[in-house]
């Protein structure tokens, strides 16, 4: 066996792979503990990170953005469990998503797909196979009964392909891209963070093919009203307490107050509709 063989070697024994978490059930249950004990169970060296547990109940675009823009942070080959699952027990199916990049395990309700698609999905598979499972599926806690054995089997190196058939039309949510319509582009609100930003679904490049830059003023319609408002570089491009509209550190045309709560303004909630009316010229 030569150096680079024995230090491959060493690498193997050593690697410990990273699963990470991300649901809406909060801290105070036992939820997320019974998850990791089921992991660490199964896959002594699996690194279990916590990405968020304070997602709203039941609010998959919240948990689909927030996994989004976390997940390419992450060394390639982790594995991402993630639950907000209002469909437990009825027939989503529990799927992986086996991306150029990673691997996403959850259920099928385009939770996973907004981060998937970003880093290329190579093919979905069922979780079917009851050998990669808890003895006991409960009706109601799939990510401690079939998510979390199957992320850690996963670790352990078991191929994808074994866990059961192919998805040929996973759940493609609304939320995962934009539409021109005319002069419009009509998008929805992924997320609001805590200082009350509007962050859309409407990417960078979308503005940039539209010819839309810095300095133009856009006009945005929300249920009852209508705002125009500049798109800046920074939030002190207008004063303290006006609108504004920014692609922030997200990727994603944001509508913001410098030092203010849009949100709160604007009475505008996550899955809201947006549109954006083209300025001339674009």
């Amino acid at each position: 066996m030569n150096e680079y063989s024995i230090v491959r070697a060493f690498r193997l024994v050593n690697y410990r792979p990273i699963i990470t978490l991300l649901s809406d059930f909060g801290l105070r249950d036992p939820y997320v503990a019974e998850m990791k004990a089921v992991i660490i169970s199964i896959c002594q060296k699996a690194r279990i990170v916590d990405v968020s547990h304070e997602i709203e109940k039941f609010n998959v675009r919240m948990g689909a953005f927030i996994l989004a823009q976390a997940a390419p942070h992450f060394p390639k080959g982790t594995i991402h469990v993630a639950v907000v699952d209002p469909g437990v027990g009825t027939a989503r199916k529990p799927i992986i998503v086996e991306t150029e990049r990673a691997f996403y395990v959850g259920p099928d309700n385009g939770l996973l797909m907004l981060a998937a698609r970003n880093d290329g999905v190579k093919c979905v598979y069922e979780i079917a196979n009851p050998k990669y499972m808890l003895r006991r599926v409960s009706r109601t806690f799939h990510g401690r009964d079939i998510f979390s054995p199957a992320a850690a089997h996963l670790a352990n190196g078991v191929d994808p392909s074994e866990f059961g058939p192919r998805v040929e039309n996973p759940v493609m949510p609304s939320f995962l891209s934009p539409k021109i319509m005319g002069n419009e582009v009509v998008g929805e609100i992924l997320y609001i963070d805590r200082f009350g930003n509007l962050i859309t679904n409407i990417p960078e490049s979308m503005l940039k093919a539209l010819g839309i830059s810095d300095g133009a003023s856009l006009q945005f319609k929300f249920r009852d009203r209508e705002v125009r408002v500049k798109l800046c570089s920074s939030y002190d491009d207008v004063q303290k307490g006006s609108l504004l509209s920014i692609v922030g550190g997200t990727g994603f045309l944001e509508i913001s107050i410098n030092q203010g709560n849009a949100s709160s303004l604007l009475n505008i909630k996550i899955g809201d509709r947006v549109i954006l009316t083209k300025p001339r010229g674009c």
